[in-house]
């Protein structure tokens, strides 16, 4: 976990690099990205969920 308190791995975290390859941008913005899709489930199910009980 980052030191920011996310799964971010975004720069505020000791120990970091400050330069990335190439190829460790694209696995990070791809785990950012299915974090995402992830979390935007999560709303659908919630959404649904209200909608269900109104």
């Amino acid at each position: 976990m980052c030191e920011c308190g996310r799964e971010c791995k975004c720069s505020s975290g000791r120990g970091m690099r400050g330069f990335l390859t190439k190829e460790e941008k694209m696995e990070l913005l791809k785990e950012y990205k299915d974090n995402l899709e992830k979390e935007a489930k999560g709303v659908e199910e919630q959404i649904n969920e209200l909608e269900k009980n109104n």
